[in-house]
């Protein structure tokens, strides 16, 4: 296929026109970023969002990949001679990847096999007349009998009827009809039937399936993850089934085209041959993969989904926040950053067991508390937490006698991944003079003040907000991540002046040694006042400028364009636009009562064409002119603060409570209500409907109000329903 006919291609799958894929696909050939595309170049592919253009670019992915991946086989079948123009059009015109490689099955280089040693015995015209089933009368018998030949070791007719039908065997295993109609069955009929190893003697996380059978098509993502983890750690025995008559009936069908021939009953010998030892292997194997990429892609789309939403959480700015994270032993380390995020103090307290000096751990709270005005506590969730979380909560009590009128909160914030943060590289670099132990508490801390900013520091899958995304194909993981993070950090924009370099590498066109160029050129010459002096940046060209400019926020700037995600590129039309409504643009923050009442109810059509731009850039100029600086995360609801604690103890079936969802899973989300255990909210309580996706219903980061159904003390788990 041309280029064209795989835009026109994509264009019907995708329900666009080929003048969408074209342009996107020559903006990603020309190096552009999917942000950029999405934001700065609606006009010329027709308004499409980050999604849609990702949809494009996935899809010109995997037809290029198909489109080389025919002229290989084109290329290797031609070597061999064996190349028809019948069979140059079938090649060229297959669509699909499964089909492809099954013409090429019979072409492809393999070991040798039981058909390759009949052949080499003569037997290949044997193997002819029984599949071609045009002789109706005779023993078929005698027919084998011609073959015999002691120097080529066919000994009997029986052995060259057995020979001759190895060949056959490979026929039918190679033919692309009995393939499709074999993957048609699977699809439909196969049976998954899992048992548990005999040798595993202890329990384990996969008893649900130690007897265990469902149809392939009804199994769902989490059970194929959780079968294939089961049989990867030798817990389980998995085998697929089929009504094996009912299918080789389907087969004969296919391959038998005369029913009077005499070699009929041979016939069938070779399909149930070539099913049992060639066909249902492959197949299997191909249905096996095709359920774990089913999976794959569900649990993927389902950490990225929740990854979203954690990184979009919104920030609590104006914050002097002291960060804990808690221990047993090692102690409980303690650091407090400012509002900026940057490092004050640190040190270890004693107040869990065994030490138990909680008083002294007080001593230790009140005085960096009074010395830097911490406002607010961070603790996180891992071991011991439940423990400090008490020793805070009664601590803030205490101190609110003596400041009545003082502000000071503690919330529990999600560690995971803190400990990655503290032992890597980013970490070393950012607090060289801090041991491993001091850095995790600080990361804890700066995540409540703005989640994004930390938490692309982290490998995702460390923050455990979805399922197996250890088991998933890893590359397709990456790209989704990769994705996600791109997306958010670039929807949120950075501010040039305080961004991490692992933060700016993730800004539209810049790469991590530019992030580094940058952050390196702030801390020797000092804060970033124009966009424009990012040209000067080392890496830095007219193309990065221009894919990267509209992310960065340079508050510091004179302009205040260059606080807004208005692009360079259309500062003049800004400009312009200011000029002929009468908007003071150098004062724009003073006159944010007035600027959206100019530009409400304006004929935009005719001002796009006074401005030389498409309405899109024109919404996007009355938008930051009207909210310049606007972080999209600020509408979002913020974080359940709170000054005193509750323990399961004193829940009670019925109550109703508020909490944070930490994560959404295929049967439900986990709630911290703000009790050391999550609670549950299964599926089924999410609505008095039935729901398909819980993602329709919650997302990681929302605040809602929950009834308490179940509680099992014991167990330590809390069933709840949305009230």
């Amino acid at each position: 296929m041309t280029d064209s006919q795989i835009f026109s291609s994509i264009a019907r799958e995708l329900n666009l026109t080929s003048k969408q894929v074209s342009s996107v696909a020559n903006f990603l050939d020309d190096g552009a970023t999917v942000p950029f595309l999405a934001r700065y170049r609606q006009e010329a592919t027709g308004g499409l969002d980050e999604e849609q253009i990702r949809r494009v670019r996935d899809q010109l992915e995997f037809h290029r990949t198909l489109e080389d991946r025919k002229k290989t086989i084109l290329k290797t079948i031609d070597e061999q001679d064996k190349l028809t123009d019948e069979l140059r059009e079938q090649i060229t015109s297959c669509t699909d990847l499964n089909t492809l490689e099954d013409l090429y099955l019979p072409y492809k280089p393999k070991r040798r096999t039981k058909g390759d040693m009949a052949r080499e015995k003569g037997l290949q015209p044997l193997a002819e007349l029984i599949w071609e089933q045009e002789i109706e009368q005779g023993d078929p018998m005698e027919h084998a009998e011609k073959f015999v030949d002691k120097e080529q070791e066919v000994a009997s007719a029986e052995e060259a009827m057995d020979g001759a039908l190895h060949i056959v065997a490979e026929w039918v295993n190679e033919s692309v009809d009995v393939r499709n109609k074999l993957r048609e069955i699977f699809q439909e009929h196969a049976v998954v039937k899992t048992e548990k190893n005999p040798a595993v003697d202890k329990r384990t996380n996969f008893e649900d399936y130690y007897d265990f059978s469902a149809k392939a098509k009804q199994l769902k993502p989490y059970q194929i993850l959780a079968i294939n983890r089961g049989e990867r750690e030798n817990v389980l025995f998995v085998n697929v089934e089929l009504w094996d008559e009912v299918t080789l009936e389907n087969i004969d069908d296919i391959v038998i085209t005369n029913d009077m021939s005499v070699f009929v009953p041979h016939l069938q010998d070779a399909v149930e041959d070539a099913y049992k030892r060639l066909l249902f292997p492959s197949l299997e194997r191909e249905l096996r993969n095709n359920l774990t990429e089913r999976a794959d892609a569900h649990a993927i789309e389902t950490f990225a989904t929740n990854l979203s939403s954690l990184l979009m959480q919104p920030p609590l700015d104006h914050k002097v926040v002291m960060g804990i994270d808690p221990a047993y032993r090692s102690g409980c380390k303690v650091a407090v950053v400012d509002e900026t995020g940057k490092y004050l103090e640190g040190t270890t307290t004693y107040p869990t067991p065994p030490q138990n000096k909680v008083a002294e751990a007080e001593e230790i709270y009140d005085r960096l508390i009074d010395k830097y005005g911490v406002n607010l506590i961070a603790i996180g969730n891992g071991t011991a937490s439940r423990e400090t979380e008490q020793i805070v909560a009664s601590f803030i009590q205490k101190r609110k006698k003596n400041h009545p009128g003082e502000e000071l909160n503690y919330l529990i914030v999600n560690e995971a991944g803190a400990s990655v943060y503290s032992a890597s590289k980013v970490a070393a670099e950012e607090f060289p003079d801090l041991e491993a132990a001091q850095r995790g508490n600080i990361s804890i801390a700066r995540r409540v003040q703005d989640p994004l900013a930390e938490l692309v520091k982290i490998d995702p899958k460390s923050i455990g907000v979805g399922l197996y995304q250890h088991d998933v194909n890893q590359n397709q993981l990456a790209q989704s991540v990769d994705d996600v993070v791109e997306s958010c950090v670039n929807k949120v924009g950075v501010n040039l002046n305080t961004a991490s370099a692992p933060l700016l590498s993730h800004i539209s066109g810049l790469t991590r040694r530019v992030a580094k160029n940058i952050v390196k050129r702030r801390e020797t010459e000092g804060v970033f006042l124009s966009r424009d002096q990012i040209r000067e940046i080392t890496g830095v060209g007219d193309f990065r400028f221009q894919q990267s400019a509209g992310f960065m926020r340079i508050p510091e700037s004179k302009n205040p364009l260059d606080n807004t995600a208005i692009h360079p590129e259309s500062y003049a039309a800004a400009e312009k636009l200011c000029n002929l409504f009468g908007i003071d643009l150098e004062n724009l923050k003073q006159q944010q009562d007035t600027v959206a009442e100019k530009l409400s109810g304006i004929d935009k059509e005719q001002v796009a064409k006074q401005l030389d731009v498409g309405i899109p850039t024109l919404d996007l100029i009355i938008e930051n002119l009207q909210k310049p600086g606007r972080d999209p995360r600020e509408s979002l609801p913020k974080s359940v603060l709170r000054d005193d604690i509750m323990k399961m103890e004193d829940l009670s079936t019925g109550q109703v409570v508020e909490g944070t969802v930490r994560n959404v899973v295929d049967f439900g989300a986990f709630i911290d209500i703000g009790v050391k255990q999550d609670g549950l909210l299964h599926i089924s309580k999410m609505a008095d409907r039935k729901v398909e996706d819980p993602h329709n219903i919650v997302s990681v980061g929302d605040i809602v109000k929950v009834e308490i159904v179940s509680l099992d003390l014991e167990r330590g788990r809390i069933g709840l329903a949305i009230k």
